[in-house]
């Protein structure tokens, strides 16, 4: 195990480049989402090694939902719940001590797909090792108007003061910690709106390999990059 003297509390990560890695290897896209899960639950039980407390994983946006084809999201609800009823990954939760936690709009999902994701949520729930965020259903810019829209239905005209406390008590995400360390992976400089109230001052990591070709050799060079960085936070 390697020695860094500054490990993130809190890491957020982009798993993207499936889609291209599945055209790359002529695979079929079940396999490569599959792929993908796997390395997650993998990337998981790593980051914990390195003493890491929390992971948050943007796992399917607003946009994904509204975008991609029924074929591709039928093909990502069916690995969800798959992986929500996994024995063998239950264990390695358990093994761990990592508590799953999901967040987002999760009226846009199937029913099927929720009820499974909130199975897990109640297995999980006395495990306390590691904390695993899951955002389903999740835009960050939607996150913001759901938090300005609840605030007016319960607040009304009985709103005195605005603070930052007040807004993150009403995002879906509110009870995310701000992140220390986003990753992204697959090549892309942007993040695409994940986690506009967390990241104001978190340290960006991309990477070029596509997600399912990360390892845990990727994970160390990304740690290693972030140990050397000087956080001032606007001091």
């Amino acid at each position: 195990m390697i020695h860094l003297d500054y490990v993130p509390n809190h890491i957020a990560l982009i798993p993207d480049g499936n889609r291209r890695w599945s055209r790359s290897h002529r695979s079929r896209l079940y396999s490569s989402y599959n792929l993908g899960i796997e390395k997650f639950i993998n990337f998981s039980i790593w980051a914990k090694g390195f003493g890491v407390k929390t992971l948050t994983v943007w796992a399917l946006s607003t946009e994904n939902i509204k975008n991609r084809s029924r074929t591709e999201l039928s093909i990502l609800y069916g690995l969800y719940t798959k992986m929500a009823n996994d024995k063998q990954i239950f264990q390695t939760l358990k093994r761990n001590g990592a508590r799953i936690t999901v967040m987002g709009d999760l009226d846009i999902l199937p029913k099927p797909v929720r009820a499974a994701l909130h199975g897990l949520e109640r297995r999980t729930r006395t495990f306390k090792d590691f904390s695993i965020n899951i955002l389903i259903g999740y835009g960050g810019k939607d996150d913001i108007i759901h938090a300005v829209k609840r605030l007016i239905a319960e607040k009304g005209g009985r709103i005195r003061r605005i603070n930052e406390d007040i807004i993150r008590a009403y995002l879906r995400t509110s009870a995310l910690p701000d992140a220390d360390l986003i990753i992204r992976t697959s090549g892309e400089m942007r993040l695409s709106g994940f986690l506009p109230w967390q990241s104001g001052y978190s340290e960006l990591y991309f990477a070029r390999k596509y997600w399912p070709d990360f390892n845990k050799r990727d994970l160390e060079r990304a740690l290693r990059n972030f140990s050397t960085r000087q956080r001032r936070f606007g001091k």
